[in-house]
């Protein structure tokens, strides 16, 4: 197949842009290296893809496009070359803290981007498309663990209500133009490569640094932290089954509390975390946790990562790809 991976050089879309390429698929990237974060993090990760692939971007069954996708030019270009057997979607503003920040910015990125990339599938109905969604679009929902037939009309981020609008504005182009079309709502994503700001990330580095840890409400609240390498699996599933309009929840299906995950960084650190107790912020919620009968049922999806295994490799690849690159810096 070829697929096109929008944002296949971050964290979620390189480790997907390798899987495919193991399996023999060609695979185009488009990716902006926006500065969320620190873009050289991003140049790593496709070094990476071209060291797995064997050869430098474009010279083998993968290329890179540096663009965004709100320029409707540079992505009407790219279909137009592309002949494109199926998109996954995982470009977009990230996070629901930020969101709340610069909530246009966010609406800008993640609603009128997807929308381009819908109208160009309009022209090629054919082609599966795969969307990116989030365990946010539940938002404060009481009823666990959280089903794909739930209510999710009450989103308390903007972050959450641009994934809601894309899973919706999806359907509206697979009702009226009959595109194949699947969205994942992933569960707080962990793994090597994963963003730096994200809560892990940010709790290792700050724990191996002997820095105080930013804790939030009183460590109740709970979260199905899920492994890249289980979510991967999840989504090139999803891209072979891709028919009809169908939303699946990819998480690991249990739930670890805040000060559990704190103890089980500390253990995978070998170093006890110290914690900056603060109240909880907007936009979070109590409680994420995902039922996955349907992804089980339907995609053969069965995750098995433990978050204290996921832990220990996490650390071991902070360890050798990102503590050298701290110590030239400081």
């Amino acid at each position: 197949m070829k697929i096109l991976v929008t944002g296949g050089a971050g964290f979620i879309g390189s480790h997907l842009v390798e899987a495919l390429l193991a399996r023999g698929d060609d695979v185009v990237i488009l990716d902006s290296f926006n500065d969320f974060y620190d873009p050289a993090i991003k140049r790593q990760n496709i070094a990476a893809i071209e060291r797995a692939a064997g050869g430098a971007m474009g010279e083998g069954p993968v290329s890179l496009v540096e663009g965004d996708i709100r320029d409707q030019d540079l992505v009407s270009g790219l279909f137009d070359e592309g002949n494109f057997d199926a998109v996954v979607h995982l470009a977009a503003m990230a996070g629901v803290r930020p969101s709340l920040e610069d909530p246009l910015h966010y609406q800008d990125v993640n609603v009128r981007g997807t929308i381009i990339l819908l109208e160009e599938l309009r022209k090629r109905p054919e082609t599966r498309f795969v969307f990116a969604s989030s365990s946010s679009v539940y938002g404060g929902n009481k009823e666990v663990p959280f089903r794909e037939a739930a209510d999710v009309h009450n989103p308390v981020s903007p972050y959450a209500a641009t994934k809601r609008a894309g899973e919706l504005l999806a359907y509206t182009h697979h009702h009226l133009y009959g595109i194949p079309t699947t969205c994942l709502r992933f569960f707080t994503v962990f793994g090597p490569r994963q963003r730096p700001e994200m809560a892990i990330h940010k709790f290792v580095r700050m724990t191996l640094n002997g820095e105080s840890l930013p804790f939030f409400g009183d460590g109740t609240t709970r979260r199905d932290y899920t492994y890249v390498d289980d979510i991967v699996d999840g989504v090139v599933r999803s891209i072979d089954r891709c028919e009809g309009y169908e939303i699946y929840n990819l998480g690991e299906s249990q739930t670890t509390s805040l000060a559990e995950l704190v103890d089980l960084i500390g253990t995978a650190c070998g170093k006890a975390p110290v914690l900056d107790r603060q109240p909880m912020q907007p936009g979070d919620v109590v409680i994420t946790f995902a039922d996955v009968a349907k992804a089980r049922e339907k995609l053969g999806y069965d995750p098995h990562t433990t978050v204290a295994e996921g832990l220990e490799r996490f650390v071991a690849w902070y360890r050798k790809e990102m503590e050298p690159q701290s110590s030239a810096t400081s």
